[in-house]
C-alpha cells in the first residue's frame, strides 16, 4: 500500500497544523494551501483536501476543533489508497462464513488462477483444432468424472444455474416445487423471486412440512415444464413431516415425459450425513442437478449445472447464459479444486474447508491453548458451524480462546483484521477457523492492540 504520511514540503503554516478552541471558518486554509502539505498527485490531493475541509466546516459550525487539517489530509489519502476488499482471519468457528467470503481456496486453486490471470489462456480456443472452444470444456470432463453426468455447465453461482435451467426448460410455462421447499436465502432473497425472473410460473404442491410424490403428479397439467426439487440446505423441518424421495420424482417424471431438476443448495464431493450428492441425485433419476461451487465443495463462488446432455446444451445456448457464464479466473481455481478430489485423501489435507471440517478436536484444542498462553487469555469448549447455508444441524466440537470484550473493535479495525464472536462479557477466538499460523497473527494482533 503506497502511504502519504511522510514528504511533507517543509514546515506547515500554523493555521493549518494547530487551531485555538475558538476557530473561525476564516482561518482555515484554502486547498491549494492544504494540498502543498503533502507529496501526493494532484487531483488525488484536491479531492482529498475537500473532503478534510468539508469536515472541518462542518466541526467549527457545530462548536468543535477541526484538529490537525495537515495529519487529517494524509489519512485521507491513505484510506483512498487503501484497499476495501481485505483478507481477514476467521476466528468465528463458522467455515463457510458468507460476510467473510465463504470457502477460502485451496493452494493449487490460487496457483491456477494466478496463472490464467497473468497471461493469455485457451478459455476459448481449442489447441488441438485452431479453432474457437468452449469455456465450459475444461470442467465438463472433470465433472463428469466425479459425478457421472454426461454433461456440465458453470454460472457464477448456483441461484444463478438454477433460474438459468428454469428459463431454459421452462420460461412461460409451469415449474412444479413443493411448498416446504420455496426457501429464503442470504440477504433477505428468496428462491421464488429469483426463480420467476426465469420467466416460469411457479406452482406450489403439497404443505409446508409434508409433501408426497402424488402431489406433483396431481398438479401435473398441458402447461407442466418440469418438477423442481429444493434440498433444505439451510433449515429442517422436523417433527410431523414428509418428503417426496428423489427417486420416487423422477418416476413421476418419467411417466409424464418431463424433466426433474434437483437443487442441491451447497453440494458436496466429500462424504458428509445428510448431504447429498450430485453423483447420488443423477443416479436417483434426476435429469439436471445444480450446486453452488465455494460452499461445502470448498473452491470458488460458481453455479454447477450436471446432467443429461440435451438438456445442459439447451442451458449453454440460452442467451441469459451468457450474461450468467464465469470468468476465467473462476474456471481456473474451480478445476484445480475439483482435480484435488481425484484423491479424495489430498482433497481432505489440501481443501481448507474439509481439513477444518474434518479437523481433529484434539487438534483444534491444542491451538487454543497455545493461543491462549501467548495472551493471557482462557480456553473455552465452544460449538463451531459449518455456515453457508450447508447442513444446519451440524454441530462440531471446537475450542476458543477467550479474551476481554474491549478487544474486539480494535481487533475488527486492524492490520489484518480479527473477527471473533462476543458471547458472556468475554471475545472467543475460535480455533477450528484459524490454521497453526493464523493464530500466531491473531496472538500478535492481541499484543498490538494492548
Amino acid at each position: 500500500m503506497q502511504s502519504y504520511g511522510h514528504g511533507i514540503h517543509g514546515a506547515c503554516r500554523p493555521s493549518i497544523r494547530a487551531y485555538s478552541l475558538f476557530v473561525e471558518l476564516r482561518d482555515l486554509p484554502s486547498v491549494d494551501e492544504l494540498v502543498r502539505a503533502v507529496d501526493a498527485p494532484h487531483e488525488l490531493a484536491v479531492a482529498a483536501a475537500r473532503e478534510v475541509l468539508g469536515r472541518a466546516r462542518a466541526s467549527i459550525r457545530s462548536g468543535g476543533d477541526p484538529g490537525d487539517l495537515a495529519a487529517a489530509l494524509r489519512e485521507e489519502l491513505d484510506a483512498a489508497a487503501r484497499p476495501s476488499l481485505r483478507r481477514v482471519l476467521n476466528a468465528t468457528g463458522v467455515v463457510v462464513h458468507t460476510n467473510l467470503g465463504r470457502a477460502p481456496l485451496p493452494r493449487a486453486a490460487l496457483e491456477r488462477a494466478l496463472e490464467a490471470a497473468g497471461s493469455y489462456s485457451n478459455l476459448e480456443y481449442d489447441l488441438a483444432s485452431g479453432a474457437r472452444g468452449s469455456r465450459q470444456a475444461h470442467v465438463a470432463r472433470i465433472l463428469h468424472r466425479l459425478t457421472g453426468a454426461e454433461a456440465a455447465l458453470v454460472v457464477n453461482n448456483n441461484a444463478a444455474a438454477v433460474m438459468l435451467a428454469l428459463a431454459g426448460l421452462a420460461e412461460g410455462r409451469e415449474v412444479l416445487v413443493s411448498r416446504g421447499e420455496l426457501i429464503e436465502i442470504g440477504d433477505g432473497f428468496r428462491i421464488p423471486d429469483v426463480l420467476v425472473r426465469s420467466g416460469a410460473r411457479l406452482v406450489e404442491v403439497g404443505s409446508t412440512n409434508r409433501t408426497r410424490a402424488a402431489d406433483y403428479e396431481r398438479a401435473i397439467g398441458p402447461d407442466t415444464a418440469l418438477l423442481l426439487r429444493v434440498h433444505q440446505s439451510n433449515f429442517r423441518v422436523v417433527g410431523f413431516t414428509e418428503q417426496a424421495p428423489l427417486d420416487a420424482l423422477a418416476r413421476v417424471a418419467q411417466a409424464q415425459g418431463l424433466p426433474l431438476v434437483d437443487d442441491l443448495g451447497s453440494g458436496a464431493f466429500d462424504s458428509f450425513e445428510g448431504e447429498p450428492s450430485a453423483r447420488e441425485a443423477l443416479a436417483a433419476g434426476a435429469d439436471l442437478v445444480c450446486f453452488s461451487g465455494d460452499k461445502l465443495l470448498g473452491g470458488p463462488q460458481a453455479g454447477i449445472v450436471v446432467g443429461r446432455a440435451e438438456l445442459v446444451e439447451r442451458l449453454r445456448r440460452h442467451p441469459l447464459q451468457r450474461a450468467l457464464r464465469a470468468d476465467k479466473l473462476t474456471i481456473a481455481a474451480l478445476e484445480a479444486t475439483l482435480a484435488l478430489y481425484l484423491d479424495p485423501e489430498r482433497a481432505r489435507r489440501e481443501i481448507p474447508v474439509l481439513r477444518m471440517l474434518h479437523e481433529d478436536a484434539a487438534a483444534v484444542r491444542a491451538r487454543a491453548e497455545r493461543l491462549a498462553a501467548a495472551v493471557g487469555g482462557e480456553v473455552e469448549e465452544t460449538v463451531a458451524r459449518v455456515g453457508g447455508g450447508a447442513l444446519p444441524l451440524a454441530e462440531l466440537p471446537s475450542f476458543a480462546c477467550a479474551i476481554d470484550e474491549a478487544l474486539a473493535e480494535p481487533l475488527r479495525l486492524g492490520d489484518p483484521p480479527v473477527v471473533g464472536v462476543l458471547r458472556d462479557g468475554r471475545l472467543l477466538l475460535d480455533c477450528r477457523t484459524l490454521t497453526d499460523a493464523e493464530a500466531r497473527e491473531v496472538a500478535e494482533a492481541v499484543d498490538r492492540c494492548r
